[in-house]
């Protein structure tokens, strides 16, 4: 058979399908031993009803089904369904190794391949669940969970008032900070427990940030001016002890209520509302509008159990608002690209500061869904397109300078300075390493040198000297930022 007719057979006896952990994952295909169809043939149906063979299928379509519980399993070694996806595929490695091959090199090929397939699901499974990345989320979510039960859920559960001040706020808010700079390696898995957890958090300040704006109403009114803002103070109780458990059901915390028990109690108090008769009161029905209105606030909280698992939540690269980033971003690099092509040939006529802004524009009415994930990939856009416009200011300012004799000379110093510092930001612009790279260390060593040169410049009183030293040391800052930035191999 001809070169060309071998490559055309292989071809279709080889045909792919996409691996769940990085390999070709063909529902037993690759069970067959290589070779065209045409010199297999006859054993190959002696092959395909050899008990042996029909064992491993039968393995291997179990393992198909294992497959994709394997790849999106987002938890830890201790959990059950851990423990048992991990007996199951223990046991499938096992039968396949009790195969009887009979000495038969095809049906010990064919035995090999099933073993490397299921050991490579126990393998991708246990990586996952003892990945770095993995424990780090898990550590994070375990200083959430100590935080809020300590602040919030027990001295509620101790009949008292949970303190919900900036400080709360303010560490959560870190916590969540820290989440979204896990590196996840693009690992489907990890993306989930990430997701999660920052799902959970990000619902927990919800709640706790709508508490807090309650506690400045004046609220509730007196029983006294109608029955129904007795009846309505009573709601208002439950609402607040189902707040209390909501928080405790999103951090983990506890273990008798559900989320389907817990939305049954809200939406029972709503239709408790809806039946109350204000008598047209307006006062009292804003009252009833306000407490229905923090009732629907702890609802849509209430849908998180199971919204981990649709990959259009936890894969960003999917969400519409990420797409519309990254299409701004590749605009700003052709436009980075441009600027620099033209400031390197020293020609100062190419500024699309408009283009520039009109992105920035664009920037800002992306809706991030409060996914602090996606605020961080527009928050780092948003740098980008500023560090070019700051650039083109500071050297189109440095073309229109004009100094005059009376120039203070410190006030001169800081000028020189921030020359040097344009030249070296359109370095920075350009850079596209990391940060073990001697490029790298020689940018930040250079930037270092110019604040110390900053540093060193005595304005002797002079209040323009003063505020432009202050500038141009602010302007230094931001480009070490910036090349921070762009090595800090953040990913969403």
């Amino acid at each position: 058979m001809g070169r060309a007719a071998r490559r055309k057979t292989r071809s279709r006896t080889q045909r792919p399908g996409h691996s769940l952990f990085g390999k070709p994952f063909d529902g037993g295909k690759r069970m067959d031993h290589g070779g065209s169809q045409e010199q297999q043939q006859h054993p190959m149906e002696q092959q395909q009803h050899h008990p042996a063979m029909l064992r491993l299928y039968d393995v291997q379509k179990e393992v198909s089904a294992l497959g994709p519980q394997v790849c999106t399993f987002s938890g830890l070694q201790n959990e059950r369904e851990y423990k048992r996806m991990e007996r199951e595929l223990t046991r499938l490695l096992l039968e396949v190794d009790q195969v009887d091959t009979e000495g038969r090199a095809e049906l010990q090929g064919a035995r090999k391949r099933a073993a490397q397939e299921v050991e490579g699901l126990l393998r991708y499974l246990e990586e996952n669940a003892t990945h770095p990345s993995r424990l780090a989320i898990e550590d994070l979510s375990t200083a959430a969970r100590q935080l809020v039960d300590e602040r919030v859920v027990e001295p509620q559960r101790a009949g008292g008032v949970a303190e919900i001040n900036d400080e709360l706020v303010d560490a959560l808010q870190e916590l969540v900070l820290r989440l979204t700079q896990i590196k996840t390696e693009g690992r489907v898995p990890l993306r989930k427990a990430r997701y999660r957890a920052l799902t959970r958090l990000c619902a927990v300040q919800d709640v706790l940030e709508g508490r807090t704006q309650q506690q400045t109403l004046s609220l509730p009114l007196s029983g006294e001016t109608h029955e129904a803002v007795h009846r309505i103070n009573q709601v208002m109780v439950k609402v607040s002890m189902a707040r209390s458990q909501l928080v405790a059901l999103l951090m983990g915390l506890s273990g008798r209520d559900s989320c389907a028990h817990l939305s049954r109690i809200l939406m029972e108090l709503q239709v408790e509302l809806d039946a109350l008769d204000v008598s047209g009161n307006a006062a009292i029905r804003n009252y009833r509008k306000q407490v229905v209105e923090e009732i629907n606030g702890l609802l849509k909280h209430l849908d998180l159990e199971g919204e981990g698992d649709d990959t259009r939540r936890y894969d960003l690269a999917q969400n519409n608002s990420i797409r519309e980033i990254e299409a701004v971003r590749a605009h700003v690099s052709h436009l980075r690209e441009g600027v620099l092509r033209h400031c390197a040939a020293g020609d100062l006529s190419f500024r699309p500061k408009a283009e520039l802004q009109s992105l920035l524009t664009h920037l800002d009415q992306v809706d991030t869904a409060k996914n602090p994930c996606i605020r961080e990939a527009r928050r780092r856009a948003v740098v980008e397109v500023q560090a070019i416009v700051t650039f083109l200011d500071l050297r189109e300012a440095l073309v229109c300078r004009q100094p005059g004799p009376a120039e203070h000379p410190a006030h001169r110093a800081v000028w020189l300075v921030l020359g040097s510092l344009s030249d070296l930001q359109a370095q920075v612009l350009g850079f596209d390493g990391k940060r073990a790279d001697k490029s790298y260390m020689m940018l930040e060593e250079l930037l270092t040198k110019q604040l110390l040169a900053l540093d060193a410049v005595d304005a002797h009183g002079d209040e323009s000297t003063k505020m432009a030293r202050k500038q141009a040391v602010k302007f230094a800052q931001n480009i070490l930022n910036y090349l921070d930035m762009k090595t800090d191999e953040w990913e969403y």
